[in-house]
């Protein structure tokens, strides 16, 4: 068992306890300490009593761990304010920092610098990718098809460079409300089981129901969409579920919608 830091991130926590407010924040130091030896006691007991069959000490145990989870909660809270009251704008989000943490003071040297390398690479390598595919979808699907179908190959190259731009203040600007939603791992999830269902079905209907149409599968796709949409607004359906939802949907619904497309297009026909 190891006891955690209270605050993960460093540079916070240095900043408080370089402040007026650092002998308060090493008390709350020295109790979450306490409290977190307390529970690995219990948690001994736990497994002890688990291991004999004892019920009644397994029970105790496990109210006692629960308790303390609540004392370390408030603790945590508690050091959260003082933060804020020595530095108004800090950031008292530290869960991406735990990962790190582990990194830095687990790994040896030469592992650790590996790892942040790999970080890194393949930071750079999605976000160019990212980058790359979004802006050649607005000059070719948007920019060049409905807006300026004939223009040189020269200025196509400019288009898309502006428009590599503009993703890239896009993407920063969204980075910074995704920072709110929780642990990197989980926000990267949630944004992409919202979209990641839909994009699956259209892939699936052009792969294995190739006669059902593209106008068809358009109209599914947006209703489907925003079907997930309101399910992640308004339901407490986890996340994960969303990818199957919006998939089932945009499918049957393409199906339904699939006939009168057809129809439509044979009349336009005769």
């Amino acid at each position: 068992f190891f006891t955690p830091p209270l605050f993960f991130n460093p540079v916070e926590a240095n900043k408080v306890k370089t402040s007026v407010y650092g002998e308060e924040y090493k008390k709350l130091e020295n109790s979450f300490s306490e409290i977190h030896s307390g529970m690995e006691h219990n948690l001994r007991q736990m497994i002890a009593a688990e291991k004999n069959n004892h019920q009644e000490q397994f029970n105790n145990s496990l109210a006692n761990i629960h308790q303390a989870q609540k004392q370390e909660d408030e603790i945590k809270f508690k050091a959260k304010d003082l933060m804020k009251q020595a530095n108004p704008g800090a950031d008292t989000n530290d869960v991406n920092y735990v990962f790190l943490s582990f990194v830095i003071n687990f790994l040896p040297a030469g592992l650790i610098g590996l790892i942040l390398a790999a970080i890194f690479s393949a930071s750079m390598s999605s976000t160019s990718a990212a980058l790359n595919s979004l802006a050649s979808t607005t000059v070719i699907d948007i920019y060049k098809r409905l807006i300026k179908p004939s223009a040189s190959e020269r200025h196509y190259l400019i288009a898309s460079k502006l428009a590599t731009v503009f993703w890239g203040f896009f993407a920063i600007g969204f980075a910074t409300i995704a920072n709110r939603m929780g642990t990197l791992v989980e926000a990267v999830n949630i944004l992409g089981s919202i979209f990641y269902g839909t994009i699956l079905g259209i892939f699936l209907i052009a792969f294995y129901f190739r006669r059902i149409g593209g106008s068809a599968t358009f109209y599914s796709a947006v209703f489907a969409e925003l079907f997930v949409i309101l399910c992640y607004a308004f339901t407490e359906i986890p996340y994960l579920w969303y990818n199957v939802i919006g998939c089932v949907i945009l499918i049957v619904l393409a199906h339904i919608l699939n006939p009168f497309f057809s129809r439509k297009s044979q009349v336009q026909t005769l």
